[in-house]
């Protein structure tokens, strides 16, 4: 309540009224009455328009953009690495995505508002901020797909399965060896050996198990997105598409799960920051 009633009181003309009161309040010759009078106003004023909820979502939405407005450096620069990173292709197809919702905000902007030629307001980002959400999620995919295909193509798994047999083959020699300090030295390394070769062999499988499974969360993610745009654009309700936003978000919690978890392949864990705004920047400004 506090802000609001802050905002009412900065606001210019409210200010300017305050001074011209505080004014006449002096030449009246009667300052006690007159300013009692006008302080009463100016309290009925504050109170009237601090509990507008009208007022109130105008305040809320100007924090807010305000907030997104101030994009941190940690952020861009995520992006711009991410960005950076990814093979053409990726970026086209993140791009056309991008270029798809953005149009369909602007289609849904003209709907509203036929007569404005400004296609943005305060209450819209607030509508469309899910995307941001959305999009962000899908671009980290796609650079986990690409790391994925990275580390697929640089791991020769033949010779990790070779490794592991030939360890295997020189402890089973060391079994049918005498037993001695020495021989015992030499099969505890081998045996971390083994151990090490093993775990790059599991880590390649599962980068591998995942590599599908990520490309289909890809295709499955931009269709949702896509959808939940075209429907922002029809319905026009901003607790709908807020609701269906998140429905979707949150069904990408597995996703993210298999994202972390993959780590090992990706390095995306140095990328994990709050949602940047992505979906009124084209790739072309960061390229």
């Amino acid at each position: 309540m506090g802000r609001y009633l802050k905002t009412a009181f900065l606001n210019r003309w409210n200010l300017l009224m305050v001074a011209g009161g505080a004014g006449f309040a002096l030449l009246s010759g009667h300052p006690d009455i007159v300013g009692a009078l006008l302080m009463a106003v100016e309290v009925a004023y504050l109170g009237l328009l601090g509990t507008n909820p009208h007022f109130q979502k105008y305040v809320d939405a100007q924090a807010h953009a305000e907030s997104r407005g101030q994009i941190s450096d940690t952020q861009e620069q995520t992006v711009k690495k991410i960005m950076r990173a990814l093979p053409r292709p990726a970026l086209e197809r993140f791009e056309q995505l991008r270029t798809r919702c953005f149009e369909l905000r602007q289609i849904a902007d003209n709907l509203k508002n036929p007569n404005s030629i400004a296609i943005d307001s305060s209450l819209e980002s607030m509508q469309w901020e899910g995307f941001d959400r959305l999009l962000w999620v899908f671009l980290r995919l796609l650079y986990t797909h690409y790391s994925l295909s990275t580390f697929l193509e640089r791991t020769d798994a033949d010779a990790i399965a070779d490794d592991i047999k030939r360890l295997e083959h020189r402890l089973l020699d060391l079994e049918s060896a005498d037993p001695s300090p020495h021989t015992a030295k030499m099969a505890h390394t081998l045996e971390d050996n083994l151990k090490t070769c093993r775990e790059r062999m599991a880590n390649y499988r599962k980068a591998e198990a995942n590599h599908e499974f990520v490309e289909l969360e890809i295709d499955r993610l931009a269709n949702k997105i896509k959808t939940l745009a075209e429907l922002a654009v029809n319905r026009q309700e901003h607790d709908f598409i807020t609701s269906q936003v998140d429905a979707v978000a949150n069904s990408m919690v597995e996703t993210e799960r298999t994202m972390n978890e993959l780590d090992f392949a990706t390095g995306l864990a140095q990328y994990n920051t709050d949602t940047p705004q992505l979906l009124p920047q084209p790739v072309k400004i960061i390229e």
